[in-house]
């Protein structure tokens, strides 16, 4: 008797303009021994993860608005006026808030984290430098650390508190 195995992966990314876009691929297979689940499991996954992940990286047509007829900001920090505080500090390198920059920051301080898993994180997820998210992309960063820090805002600081106020 056959077995019919299913996999399916998928992957959905935050793009600029409210926007996003998602890929998904499933495969269907047949087994002829439940021992072969496992090992069939793990090769379509990394086949489906690679695939999607190759795939995913054209973003193709982005809207010239966000939906309500207004253009995104040009810096993606949603002030329209296309650079930070215009100070020429560092943080106009930074296309998310000053806020999660903050924050991100503090996280990866604090936890002890390796800049370099962080960036590889960000390039994983959302094919770009941490640098270079937006506030939505930002915010998934932000979220997906303090998951992995084992950081949810109970215990040690709320990730909605004024940095330095605990």
């Amino acid at each position: 008797m056959a077995i019919v195995f299913e996999a399916n992966y998928s992957k959905k990314l935050g793009l600029p303009g409210y926007s996003s876009h998602q890929y998904s691929l499933t495969v269907r297979a047949e087994l002829t021994d439940l021992s072969q689940v496992e090992s069939e499991s793990k090769r379509l996954y990394g086949l489906l993860q690679g695939s999607v992940d190759r795939e995913i990286q054209q973003t193709g047509f982005l809207p010239e608005n966000n939906g309500n007829g207004h253009r995104p900001a040009t810096n993606g920090n949603g002030n329209g006026h296309g650079h930070g505080n215009g100070n020429g500090s560092r943080e106009e390198e930074w296309k998310c808030s000053a806020k999660q920059r903050n924050l991100i920051l503090k996280i990866v301080e604090e936890n002890r984290l390796d800049k370099n898993q962080v960036e590889a994180l960000a390039q994983d997820r959302f094919g770009k430098s941490v640098r270079e998210l937006n506030k939505l992309e930002a915010s998934g960063l932000i979220e997906e650390l303090l998951r992995q820090t084992g950081n949810n805002g109970q215990g040690g600081h709320n990730r909605f508190q004024k940095a330095g106020a605990r």
